[in-house]
Formats: C-alpha cells, structure tokens, sequence
C-alpha cells in the first residue's frame, strides 16, 4: 500500500505543478541520510519537549494510535529541514511549532558541536495558513475530512454535499466568515468574486446547498488542467519515477556533506 499512496502522491505534486527542473523532488526514504540525521537529532530532543507537541496531542486525542513513529515526528521532520541547510520553511500554521523544534534542537547541537546547521526560519501564507476540512477542522486525510480534488465528478460533489453548515431558513441571511463552505470557495475567488459571494450570503434567498453546488462547479473547473496533466502522468509511470530519481541525487549529493560533518564532530566517524 505503501508503493502505492508514494506513486500517487508523486504524481499528484507533478499534476499540480511541481517543476523538476526548478524544484530537487524526492523520496525521503530514497536518501538514507534522512534518517541517519534524526537518530543523531534524537540525542538533542528532550522527552519534554517532544511531550508539548500540539499535533501530537491533538492526534491521539482523536483516537490515532500512539507510536514512536507519531511521537517523534517533529525530530525526523527537523532532519528533512537541518540536513539541507534550510533557511526558510514554508508551512502552514498547524507546523510552526515543528519548525521552532527544529530550531531548538538545531541550537542544542551547534551548542555542542559548533555551527554544523542553519537556524530556520519559518514562513505562513496568511491565505492559506489553515484550510478547512469539510467539518470545519483543519483540512487532513487522517481526519477524514478531505475532498479528493482528482476524484470523480459525482463523488466530489457528494462530498461536498456533506459539509457542516448552521441550519437557516432559506429566506434569511446567512453568516459566511465561519462557513466551511465559504472558507474552501474564498481560497479560489478573487475578491471581488469573495464580495460577490458574500453578497449572496447576505441577502438571503439561498441555502447552503446553493452554496455548496457553486463550490462543486468552483473546484471541477479550477482543477480541470490539473486532472489532465494528471491523467499524462499517470499513463507515464516510469517518468515518474525518473523524476524521483533523479531528486534523490540531487538531494543526496548534500545530504552526503553534511552527515560527513555530523559523523566527523560526534566523533561516529574513526
């Protein structure tokens, strides 16, 4: 299942956009690097602070099982982000407190070792800092409150269909700042079709489920591009693959030199 989920996720990234000529796309298990760091990091990161991690708590909260692998996660997330010398972090809001852990743990080991890695700084889109799921939670597979943008037609709009809305009278305002429908619709308006759309909330006449057929049609036109592209790579899986491979060198040619410096300073290298 695994192969399966990492092709698809592979090929959905190059449908959207990704350029791998502009961008080193990998797999992270192509670069063993990955993991040799976060064994290393793991020596800096204090029980405590692992501990106070807001995702993970809020994931076995909601009933996901607890596991070393869920409660590391901020450690090996910090040695995808150290291992490469990143300066800046582009994330959403619900991963800034990983990226404060990886400057923590970063900050231990340059205390101990010298200046091995970079400080990263962190980056939030203000407009897409947290995109709501269809209950209005953050938007996540392992919350099951997703809309699968290269799904069918008649299954995304059933989808759809089942977004948490209030209860209002048909004829009656209705209030869209805290709408889930709205919330996903703004993220692909303008905004002067974000006016218009608000208009629409505010002057009764409608219900949720007009709203909720407009953001169906907003999402099958916005991605129809996308699904083709989709469809090109689908049929050329070994491009794909190329592509992975080619990243994974890339990538490993840094990795290499900076896990030479991290064996050498702790002394792991004779």
């Amino acid at each position: 299942r695994l192969k399966v989920l990492t092709m698809q996720a592979a090929t959905d990234f190059l449908a959207l956009g990704i350029d791998p000529k502009h961008s080193t796309f990998w797999v992270q298990s192509d670069v063993k690097e990955v993991l040799e760091l976060y064994w290393a990091l793991s020596a800096f990161t204090p029980m405590g602070l692992l501990e106070r991690g807001h995702s993970y708590k809020d994931k076995t909260a909601r009933g996901i099982a607890s596991n070393h692998n869920l409660f590391s996660y901020p450690v090996l997330m910090a040695a995808d982000i150290l291992l490469f010398h990143s300066e800046l972090v582009p994330v959403g809001k619900d991963q800034i407190q990983h990226v404060e852990m990886a400057r923590d743990i970063a900050i231990r080991f340059n205390n101990a070792y010298g200046d091995i890695f970079t400080i990263p700084e962190y980056r939030v889109d203000a407009q897409v800092q947290t995109v709501p799921g269809t209950d209005g939670a953050k938007m996540s597979k392992s919350y099951g409150n997703t809309i699968n943008i290269f799904g069918e037609k008649q299954q995304q709009e059933k989808v759809i269909k089942k977004i948490v809305t209030e209860a209002v009278a048909m004829e009656a305002p209705k209030e869209y700042a805290h709408c889930n429908v709205y919330n996903i619709a703004k993220l692909y308006l303008s905004d002067d079709e974000c006016r218009a759309l608000q208009e629409r909330y505010q002057s009764g006449g409608e219900g949720h489920g007009h709203f909720k057929r407009y953001l169906a049609e907003i999402l099958w036109d916005y991605y129809a591009p996308y699904r083709e592209r989709r469809e090109y790579y689908l049929s050329h899986r070994d491009e794909v693959r190329d592509i992975l491979h080619y990243g994974a060198r890339k990538a490993g040619a840094i990795a290499a030199e900076t896990m030479e410096r991290v064996r050498d300073v702790t002394g792991v290298k004779y």
